[in-house]
């Protein structure tokens, strides 16, 4: 049987994000559930950047259905954790279900990586205190605000946690990360 691994995502989330370590994550042989605040047809947006904006634009992406819904997940099912970007996390950092799921795989030491503003949702359970990470440019001082040291760089990888800055580091991410997921009690 496939070792599982959980995907926490919600309306408006980078499209790119969220299917590419899913995809990736499959590729590899894993299973991948995605949860959400509920069971539904997931929204998901693309962020890109235009000629006179100062910062990225947002556009309709693709749709994808949540596996699960927050309630539902058992952390203890999963060997890794992956929290993608977008705006997503600027709400899902306020759902305590998802804190307590967020919770549980730090305090395993589980591997999780995250992506773009994905670590506001890892900063909003207090888990990056003390930690190396990395995240989108315009989150240092989120990050910093966290307890984190920011370092702007394709992938950030301090113990079980892997961060990345936003889309086009997938490359370095994922190669990180599957090194990461690789060398876990969990994966031998």
């Amino acid at each position: 049987m496939p070792q599982k691994i959980l995907i926490v995502t919600g309306d408006a989330a980078e499209s790119l994000e969220v299917l590419y370590p899913y995809q990736r994550l499959l590729e590899e042989g894993y299973e991948v559930d995605i949860a959400a605040p509920e069971r539904k047809t997931l929204r998901f947006v693309v962020h890109d950047f235009e000629p006179g904006f100062d910062t990225y634009t947002e556009k309709p992406g693709y749709t994808w259905p949540a596996d699960l819904s927050f309630s539902e997940v058992d952390p203890g099912a999963y060997i890794a954790l992956v929290i993608p970007g977008g705006r997503a996390p600027e709400y899902l950092r306020n759902n305590a279900e998802l804190r307590k799921i967020v919770g549980a795989f730090f305090a395993a030491d589980r591997p999780v990586a995250q992506i773009c503003h994905g670590p506001l949702i890892t900063a909003a359970t207090g888990s990056l205190s003390g930690r190396n990470v990395t995240a989108y440019p315009a989150l240092e001082p989120d990050m910093q605000g966290a307890g984190a040291t920011f370092q702007d760089t394709e992938a950030v990888v301090d113990g079980t946690v892997v961060s990345s800055r936003a889309w086009p580091d997938h490359p370095a991410w994922m190669r990180e990360f599957l090194k990461v997921l690789r060398s876990s009690p969990s994966d031998a």
